[in-house]
Parts: C-alpha cells; sequence; structure tokens
C-alpha cells in the first residue's frame, strides 16, 4: 500500500523541479519570434523592425545584456521599444548600454509603469488564483494606484529617456512623430502607460495623416481602450507588450493571465482587432524580462521580435 505522503510528495517534488527549471533556465533562454505584417502600400519593399519590451533589467544581468547587445546584427530599419525597461533604479546605465549599438538605429519608444516607478513584491501564486477566480486579466487595476502612492518608489525614467533622446529616438509618450525610412514615410502615434491610466488618446486623436505611407500605434500595455481607439481611427498595426506573454504558461492550455483586460488568446504574438466596423493587427510582445520579485518564466521564454513588413495584399 502506497504511504499516504507519496501522492503529495510527489507533487512538491515536481512543482519543485518547475521552479527550478523557470527560474534557473528557462527566464534566461533569449528568443527572437519572426512575424511578417502585410501592412505597407504596394510595390514598397520590405522593412525589418525590430520591437524590444519589458526587459526589467537588474544590474548584474550580464547574459541578458549580452543578448540585448547582440541584436543589433539583425541589422533592423529601426527598432521600436514598448516600455518597462526597468526593474532597478540603477540599471539606467545598463539598459544605455546593452542597448547601445541599437540606438545606432531609428527608432521609437513608450514607457510603462515600471520605467516610472520601482516594482514591489509580488507572490507567484497570484497566477494560480487568477486562473481559479477566472480573473484572467489579474489585477487590472494594480498600477493605476500607483501613481502619486506615499512611499512608491522613484525610477529615474528622466534619464533614460534622456539617453534614448540623444541616440535620436522619437519619444511617443502620448505624442506623434515621423521617420524617413528611405523613400517610406512612418508614422507613428504612441500613448503613455494605460495600466497607470497615463494614457491620453485625446491629445492624439484624429487617424493616420494622410500623407504618410504606413501609421502605427505603440502603446505598452494592450488595454481596450487604447487598442480599441487606434483601430476606430483606422490605424492598421498596433504594437504593445505589458503582457510578458503570460510569464507562467501551462502547456497546451496557454497563459494563465495577461495583467491587462486583452483576452488570454492574444497575449502574445500577431492576432486580429476589430472595432467601431474596423479591422487592424495587433503584436503583443512577450518580453524579455520579468518583475524582479517574481524572475521565473515557465512555458513561455523571453523573446524580441523581428516584424518583417510587407506590402498589404490588393
Amino acid at each position: 500500500m502506497r504511504p499516504l505522503y507519496a501522492v503529495p510528495m510527489g507533487i512538491a517534488a515536481t512543482g519543485a523541479a518547475c521552479l527550478a527549471y523557470s527560474a534557473a533556465y528557462e527566464v534566461r533562454s533569449f528568443r527572437l519570434r519572426r512575424v511578417t505584417v502585410p501592412v505597407l502600400p504596394a510595390g514598397a519593399r520590405p522593412l525589418r523592425v525590430l520591437q524590444l519590451s519589458d526587459i526589467h533589467m537588474v544590474n548584474g544581468q550580464g547574459k541578458k545584456q549580452r543578448w540585448l547587445h547582440d541584436l543589433a546584427g539583425l541589422r533592423p530599419d529601426f527598432v521600436v521599444n514598448t516600455g518597462d525597461n526597468l526593474s532597478d533604479p540603477t540599471a539606467v546605465p545598463a539598459v544605455l548600454d546593452a542597448l547601445g549599438p541599437l540606438m545606432e538605429f531609428p527608432g521609437v519608444y513608450v514607457f510603462g509603469s515600471n520605467d516610472y516607478y520601482g516594482p514591489k513584491p509580488k507572490s507567484p501564486t497570484r497566477y494560480l488564483t487568477a486562473m481559479f477566480s477566472g480573473d484572467h486579466g489579474m489585477n487590472r487595476a494594480d498600477g493605476s494606484a500607483r501613481r502619486g502612492v506615499k512611499g512608491a518608489v522613484h525610477n529615474p525614467w528622466e534619464d533614460l529617456r534622456d539617453g534614448f533622446d540623444r541616440a535620436g529616438w522619437l519619444n511617443l509618450t502620448n505624442t506623434r512623430g515621423r521617420l524617413k525610412i528611405e523613400d517610406l514615410d512612418l508614422e507613428f502615434t504612441g500613448l503613455d502607460d494605460p495600466h497607470i491610466r497615463r494614457d491620453r488618446y485625446g491629445m492624439v486623436a484624429g487617424g493616420p495623416s494622410a500623407e504618410a505611407d504606413l501609421s502605427i500605434g505603440i502603446v505598452h500595455a494592450p488595454y481596450l481602450r487604447a487598442l480599441d481607439a487606434f483601430t476606430a481611427d483606422g490605424y492598421p498595426l498596433t504594437l504593445a507588450g505589458h503582457t510578458h506573454g503570460g510569464q507562467l504558461c501551462v502547456p497546451f492550455y496557454g497563459a494563465l493571465v495577461t495583467n491587462c483586460d486583452l483576452d488570454r488568446d492574444r497575449v502574445k504574438g500577431l492576432s486580429r482587432h476589430s472595432a467601431a466596423g474596423q479591422d487592424s493587427y495587433l503584436h503583443v510582445s512577450a518580453g524579455c524580462g520579468t518583475n524582479r520579485y517574481t524572475p521565473v518564466r515557465f512555458a513561455c521564454p523571453p523573446e524580441a521580435t523581428l516584424l518583417t513588413l510587407t506590402p498589404a495584399a490588393e
């Protein structure tokens, strides 16, 4: 007869093995996702876009720094950084050093809540709690109360902004920007982070400019109000991050949470979004880091994305 403690001990051993794998291996198993998006005008040559998101840099993460550094070898036409670069208030130099070679290419950026504020301790068990409660969004308003909260750690986001600006990257905080890539006029419309309610779509509303060859929406957290606004205004593509791809996923089931009001089926990768009778592409990066207090990933490796933009079908 099997001892009564055999099954619980087996479950505990399996859990410990999964935790060790997710913390010691997968969280450093960096990948490159490749995606093709048909949004360019007819006859245009393809454009290669490197999207980075949720780096969550902590000092001492040498492997992550080297991997980011080496991505410059992809020679993208431009770079899109969708925020949450920091998870350590002293890590701005490490971020700028890691991204240094990439900042030689044209780029645009928005910030996420963790660029502005230091992270708070969080228990990984919240993922399971969310799954069993049915709240797959999990803490949808978690960041909304952090703005101005007494005791919140102020990250030196100004130094990060200044470094990006010196490199010529466009700051898209509730504003628009333009890049000329060869003979294409590219327009970008950005929002500050909806997760902490800093998005102000009214400041950028009105849809793509008639003179632009392509207009792209940029936002950190893919909250539906932001996606709906971009899509309803006629933007053919929106790029976002924030979700970490779910971070802790279950094989054959997928992500347990999205950390916003986006559905789990679109927690990462390319999908379609519809609003007000319009249809657009959405790409959500799974990101390449984690909150410093939950340094684990399972069935969801850290990643960057190389998007190849091609002419839209006639």
